[in-house]
């Protein structure tokens, strides 16, 4: 589908209570509410439908996944086909008896089910535990055709990988989007919160700009101790920070919302500034892409042998850095999940 016209996008920040139906009512109401302002494209944040239960290990829990087509989306479909939007909804999808996915449903403005990302990149950290509860999606990175345009979505901690946001502009998606849950330790905010939330923002408006693209961050608010019907975590919690915002494909803030309060950001997808940015910063014009080979490693740690060099940066695509291919040896590497800013990861392990 060519895109030809301008749309506009609508961001919910919302709280999320212990109870999944009045959840999801809230949210039907959000995106009424939002194509009232004229939004063409609504997106809702990660996991709306509840609290954040990730934030412990409990076989219980599984019973909140549904199926896709499913409760869930047969309601949003109904608000899309009587407002005329497209809705993006991350929900946690059974897939079948043992195969779970955190998953982000593309609605189409006429309630038709446009297609399905999920997750790909999944955390593990104090009160994000979510490899206990998903398996890494296996659909790759994909972007879609909606009757406002192409759109691309991934989910939360994908936001902090560049190759997932280049492999969906790369299909040609004018937006990305990241339904998101995340927050700050309440013992960390005071030391590291302005920090992680600048990390936070810095890297998505990277991407924006790597590969001239809106990017809009969808957040949920709130302080949650994972209350499912009146069963919560012991401890203090996380406060999700909000902060949703919508970035141009220069990195401009476009739309910012509040740390602490329920918003409806609207913003438009300009595509002839698009174009304009693009063209004057051509860096899809100019990537290397016989150089980038190396980069489907997990790290380079082998050096070559000498009088190597020449013609292995050659077949590798390095510099003479001396770096080249490590081979199998990436089999037996893991991730072993770094943190920084204090004992989280700089959005305070999400």
């Amino acid at each position: 589908m060519a895109e030809s016209k301008n749309y506009r996008i609508g961001v919910v920040q919302m709280s999320c209570s212990p109870d999944p139906e009045a959840n999801l009512e809230k949210a039907a109401g959000r995106v009424r509410e939002a194509a009232r302002q004229g939004a063409q494209v609504v997106c809702l944040p990660e996991l709306f439908r509840t609290q954040y239960f990730c934030q412990r290990e409990d076989a219980a829990l599984f019973r909140l996944a549904e199926p896709i087509p499913g409760p869930t989306t047969k309601r949003l479909a109904e608000v899309a086909r009587e407002t005329g939007v497209a809705v993006v909804a991350s929900l946690f999808e059974r897939r079948t008896a043992g195969i779970y996915h955190n998953t982000a449903a593309v609605l189409d403005a006429d309630g038709s089910l446009a297609g399905l990302y999920r997750k790909m990149h999944i955390p593990d950290d104090p009160l994000y535990y979510e490899k206990y509860y998903f398996t890494p999606g296996d659909l790759g990175f994909r972007s879609f055709d909606i009757r406002a345009g192409r759109i691309g979505t991934l989910v939360c901690w994908d936001q902090w990988y560049p190759e997932a946001a280049r492999l969906t502009a790369l299909q040609g998606a004018s937006l990305l989007l990241y339904p998101t849950a995340i927050g700050w330790h309440p013992a960390e905010k005071q030391q590291h919160g302005g920090a992680q939330y600048s990390a936070w923002q810095t890297i998505q408006r990277a991407h924006a700009i790597a590969n001239g693209v809106y990017v809009a961050a969808i957040n949920r608010v709130g302080h949650e101790q994972g209350d499912i019907d009146g069963d919560r975590v012991a401890g203090a919690g996380l406060e999700f920070w909000g902060g949703s915002f919508v970035a141009g494909p220069f990195g401009e803030i476009v739309a910012e919302a509040s740390h602490d309060q329920e918003e409806i950001l609207i913003a438009e997808i300009d595509l002839e500034h698009l174009e304009e940015v693009r063209r004057n910063w051509p860096f899809l014009r100019d990537r290397r892409i016989d150089a980038y080979e190396p980069i489907t490693q997990r790290f380079l740690d082998s050096q070559p042998a000498a009088g190597q060099c020449a013609s292995d940066e050659a077949r590798t695509g390095l510099r003479s850095t001396g770096l080249q291919d490590a081979g199998s040896q990436d089999a037996g590497l893991r991730d072993t999940g770094s943190q920084d800013a204090g004992s989280q990861d700089p959005d305070a392990a999400q």
